[in-house]
């Protein structure tokens, strides 16, 4: 059962240092990245820069609307081939860029905050959202451990989070994601479905026109 069940408006956001409570074992951890941003943006320049953002293709052969690259050991793709993850860069073949300490030190504090102690990610997928692009309800079951969370960053632009249910038909949750905020899901929540809305046209200072997304997940 969601403890979210209405919409939250621009008129209500919530604040930083607050926290969503999403379901027994996710939270949003309001602006809890915002004092490591001055850190986090020249790494995620640095992961870009050896691997480049790009639209992968699905299973079905249809072109992703929302551009992707990975950091860590392991990074999440896509193809004709299926979903999966794997150890080198498609494009390149080469190894994925390491996952930068800023990174993987937000990772471990926000699983902690969360009740998630010993979190150590493999691997983190980064998303760039442009206005009208979104992500439909899915579950993340590519990974091998289940009873390890998932950490997922907003930087830039607003975004609305969708948080379904363990069936895809739940009625979803329209949760706001602000810059800096962290929301963090596992145990009995870490199958639930959850999306992205279309991002509608804003600016940010940092971002432009954009939506960052880092995603940590501990997938082999």
């Amino acid at each position: 059962m969601n403890i979210v069940t209405a919409d939250l408006f621009a008129d209500d956001l919530p604040l930083a240092g607050s926290r969503t409570p999403l379901g027994p074992q996710a939270v949003v951890l309001r602006g809890f990245a915002l004092g490591r941003v001055a850190a986090l943006w020249p790494a995620l320049q640095q992961v870009i820069a050896r691997a480049p953002l790009r639209h992968m293709v699905t299973p079905g052969g249809q072109a992703m609307s929302v551009p992707l690259t990975n950091c860590g050991l392991l990074g999440w793709t896509s193809s004709r081939a299926g979903y999966r993850y794997q150890g080198t860069d498609p494009d390149s073949g080469l190894s994925w860029p390491p996952m930068p300490g800023a990174f993987l030190a937000l990772a471990r504090d926000a699983a902690a905050e969360a009740g998630f102690e010993r979190f150590e990610p493999d691997a983190c997928l980064v998303n760039r959202y442009r206005p009208g692009a979104r992500l439909t309800l899915h579950q993340d079951r590519n990974e091998r451990d289940f009873g390890q969370p998932i950490v997922s960053v907003s930087l830039g632009v607003p975004a609305v989070f969708l948080w379904g249910g363990l069936r895809r038909g739940d009625r979803a949750a329209r949760v706001p994601l602000l810059h800096g905020d962290v929301a963090v899901w596992g145990g009995a929540d870490r199958l639930r479905y959850h999306g992205i809305a279309p991002i509608r046209e804003a600016a940010h200072p940092l971002t432009g026109c954009e939506r960052i997304n880092f995603t940590f997940r501990k997938a082999g």
